[in-house]
């Protein structure tokens, strides 16, 4: 394999390519110089990469069937085809318009799309507003297929109608349905001369995908896909590879050696202590990078005293170490995040005028914490430990799943920190299926959570909450004012997650408590994964797993 990558900046988004990203600085052993200073023709073909092997994105278990529907639970491949109307970086919390170039409400209960002028499907087919309101009527006709709830009523309204208007796609809902409006513009595209004659949609097998993305099949044996590049892609000038192998999965062992031996370009999995195990091997080409995406949070139950008291908990927060934590749990790689909740500084456009100077961290202070605990009138007793404001004992415990290596390693830092704050706080360690069904049941002391780092707040506060709503909601810590930051602050402590480098399964960029490798590791599109945590304390800030 020739080329080892130096550095990709999000090399593959969302939907696509990660395509603004390829035209910065790429420079590999056996392709100097690509997007460096120079001509680049209208076909963007000067400086270019002549091959990039990444990972498959199917399973070996479904390896040999060939199916890129993008409907389907096991396609071959839903990244480099089918393209979806706008893009919301899990970054910035910017939408950036893909095949639609605008958007327009009118009111809360009628949406414009203006759809893009010059794009083809890879038959060479114009695209037109007429495939774009033919794939959303489709949803209606074929619910199993109607991924972003536009004709039900989650999270709003559900549709009324969709009708065409020149270039334009006019949406109008039966009420206010501006919350759809996140998973409205991840929809995928369909060629309506292609998918108009072929029935149930979800049963579809879409053997030669046509599709507005940058690549085509050039070839698949069952095990290796190789894609080749569109020159008459609509962003032609900025795919800066020629060739794409998708082929295997690697457990991180095989994945690092084939790294260090140029046989893959790019893996996104579990590598303990990326620096040491792979990136000193080979300094100059060897990097790994994580984009934050969610945030690892101590979680109290709020059922239970003394988590019930809003004093106990501020007070508590003032006394994690969440440094040692990231250090302990993921070498330092995550860092430390915001008690804003926002992945900063990507997102600081989004933090108050108040705020815009500081990164919203509280700073760990045992004495402090002590402070508050004694002024909030839990005194320290005979035996060494802090008991309820009428005296009686008050032991508190921290539940972590068996297994997660890094979550234990985090959990043992919190408990020491408890102990600290002269708590007598010991650790319970679980099967993940049993620190679930406490979550579920609301029986827990505390534990680790996980926050998604995404754009929508409410969304993520409902999905954490599915599995037994009732029971999470009594769970959930809600963001208070901190009075040692700024009005506006939670009192809580979120660890930011690392994220890892690969093509994504949704729209755009968004980061774990473990080390993910890659040439270059980071989330381009919308990669999210495993188990990510949160709490009203953030502690580190994850990345995409």
């Amino acid at each position: 394999m020739k080329s080892r990558l130096v550095l990709v900046a999000a090399l593959l988004l969302s939907g696509a390519l990660t395509l603004s990203s390829c035209s910065g600085k790429l420079t590999t052993k056996n392709n100097a110089g690509a997007g460096e200073s120079g001509t680049v023709n209208a076909n963007g073909t000067d400086n270019m990469i002549e091959q990039l092997t990444l990972p498959s994105e199917v399973a070996d278990n479904v390896a040999g069937i060939t199916n890129y529907n993008p409907f389907s639970p096991s396609a071959t491949s839903t990244t480099y085809f089918y393209e979806p109307l706008m893009i919301r970086s899990s970054m910035n919390c910017q939408v950036v318009p893909w095949l639609a170039t605008d958007d327009k409400w009118d009111g809360a209960n009628k949406l414009t799309f203006t759809i893009r002028d010059g794009v083809k499907w890879s038959d060479g087919q114009p695209l037109t507003a007429d495939d774009v309101a033919f794939t959303l009527n489709l949803a209606k006709q074929y619910p199993a297929i109607d991924n972003t709830g536009l004709w039900n009523d989650n999270f709003g309204a559900k549709a009324d109608t969709v009708t065409v208007e020149g270039n334009k796609v006019v949406i109008t809902f039966t009420g206010n349905s501006a919350a759809k409006f996140e998973s409205l513009i991840t929809t995928k595209i369909l060629p309506k001369h292609v998918w108009g004659g072929i029935g149930d949609p979800s049963k579809y097998v879409d053997s030669n995908p046509v599709g507005t993305g940058p690549f085509t099949i050039g070839s698949y044996n069952g095990r290796k896909l190789v894609l080749d590049r569109r020159a008459d892609y609509w962003q032609a000038d900025k795919i800066k590879v020629k060739h794409l192998v998708l082929e295997g999965n690697y457990d991180a062992t095989n994945a690092a050696l084939k790294l260090t031996s140029g046989q893959l370009d790019a893996y996104w999995g579990e590598v303990p202590n990326p620096q040491v195990s792979f990136v000193d091997k080979d300094p100059k080409f060897n990097h790994f990078w994580y984009a934050p995406a969610g945030s690892t949070v101590f979680t109290p139950n709020l059922t239970k005293a003394p988590w019930n008291d809003p004093a106990f908990r501020i007070a508590v927060t003032e006394g994690f170490d969440k440094q040692q934590m990231s250090q302990k749990a993921t070498y330092g790689i995550m860092k430390v995040a915001s008690q804003t909740g926002l992945k900063l500084p990507y997102a600081k456009a989004l933090l108050p005028d108040a705020m815009a100077n500081t990164d919203a961290v509280l700073p760990y202070d045992t004495a402090k914490a002590n402070q508050m605990l004694d002024a909030a009138g839990y005194a320290v007793g005979s035996d060494g430990f802090r008991a309820t404001k009428d005296g009686k004992a008050m032991p508190v415990s921290f539940i972590v799943q068996a297994g997660w290596i890094d979550y234990q390693a985090a959990a043992d830092v919190i408990v020491r920190n408890l102990k600290e704050m002269k708590l007598n706080a010991t650790l319970v360690t679980s099967p993940p299926d049993a620190v679930d069904l406490q979550k579920k049941n609301a029986s827990f002391d505390s534990m680790l959570e996980y926050l998604n780092g995404g754009c929508e707040v409410a969304r993520n506060l409902l999905r954490a909450r599915l599995p037994s709503a009732s029971a999470l909601q009594r769970t959930r810590v809600r963001l208070r004012p901190h009075p040692s930051i700024v009005a506006h602050l939670p009192s809580t402590t979120t660890l930011r997650r690392p994220v890892r480098l690969a093509p994504r399964r949704h729209p755009l960029p968004t980061p774990t408590t473990s080390s993910r490798l890659t040439k270059p590791i980071g989330t381009p599109p919308n990669w999210s994964d495993r188990r990510e945590v949160r709490h009203p304390d953030p502690l580190t800030q994850h990345a995409s797993r």
